[in-house]
């Protein structure tokens, strides 16, 4: 009876304890030689491909919510002067971050787990086991961190479409004041904000990637296999990333003060 109970309790606990020695055994493969160089900025330019124009376009409506959002609350305190401060900040620190990740995961994330799952059950993997070539060191690293290394780079750009997006939107919808906004923003910005937000990427696609891989190297019952692999790495993706965005954020509070006026 206790043995029955353990072991429904434990369950769900053992594809959690897998994925993390997945990522694991692909952390210890980044070091091995000879590095796939060629690999890596083939897959970086294709995650770049797929992602960049989602990432911006959903980026804007994300600013402008956020923008409209926090200045109708603002407008209701008397405090519109704070909008700019407020809006790019949590632009900055959270909705570029998130949308960026959620783009590249959605992406090329389901594109990685598809094409891994799709080369694991034609037994392509296995083969080259077989002739000494680990499939995590020539496959799967190079994905894991062009989708980390592209995360970075599209979050500073959708990071200032999103400013853009939420600056446009405040002045020219909510009418507000061009100089308070920008004024409000770089009274109270501070440059660890903008760390954190790439740092964020940084995880959050790191994350995508090792689960998009785990997914795919880990499929199993043929095309409907890969299939049923590539959603559950949609989903939880987006469930790790939330739970490392809440983990890194409260972090980040806790650790750097705010900058006062």
């Amino acid at each position: 009876m206790s043995q029955t109970l353990a072991a429904r309790v434990g369950r769900p606990l053992v594809p959690v304890g897998r994925l993390f020695g997945f990522a694991l055994d692909v952390l210890a493969a980044v070091w091995a030689r000879p590095f796939q160089w060629r690999e890596l900025s083939d897959q970086s330019w294709f995650v770049t491909r797929v992602a960049l124009v989602p990432a911006m376009a959903i980026t804007i409506p994300f600013g402008a919510v956020l923008s409209l959002q926090i200045g109708s609350l603002f407008a209701q305190l008397g405090a519109t002067s704070f909008t700019g401060a407020a809006a790019v900040t949590g632009i900055v620190q959270q909705a570029a971050p998130v949308a960026t990740v959620v783009i590249v995961a959605g992406a090329a994330g389901t594109a990685v787990a598809a094409d891994l799952g799709s080369r694991k059950i034609r037994e392509e993997l296995d083969a080259l086991e077989v002739l000494g070539i680990s499939p995590i060191q020539r496959l799967v690293v190079p994905r894991v961190l062009a989708m980390a290394l592209v995360a970075v780079l599209l979050n500073g750009v959708t990071t200032a479409v999103g400013t853009a997006g939420a600056y446009g939107f405040n002045v020219l919808v909510q009418g507000g004041s061009p100089g308070a906004y920008v004024h409000a923003f770089t009274a109270l910005a501070q440059l660890p904000d903008l760390w954190v937000g790439e740092f964020k990427a940084f995880v959050f696609g790191l994350i995508a990637g090792l689960v998009a891989a785990y997914q795919g190297v880990n499929a199993k019952g043929g095309p409907r296999g890969v299939g049923d692999g590539v959603n559950q790495s949609v989903v939880v993706s987006f469930v790790l990333l939330l739970v490392a965005n809440m983990v890194i954020t409260a972090l980040y509070v806790q650790i750097v003060p705010p900058k006062g006026l």
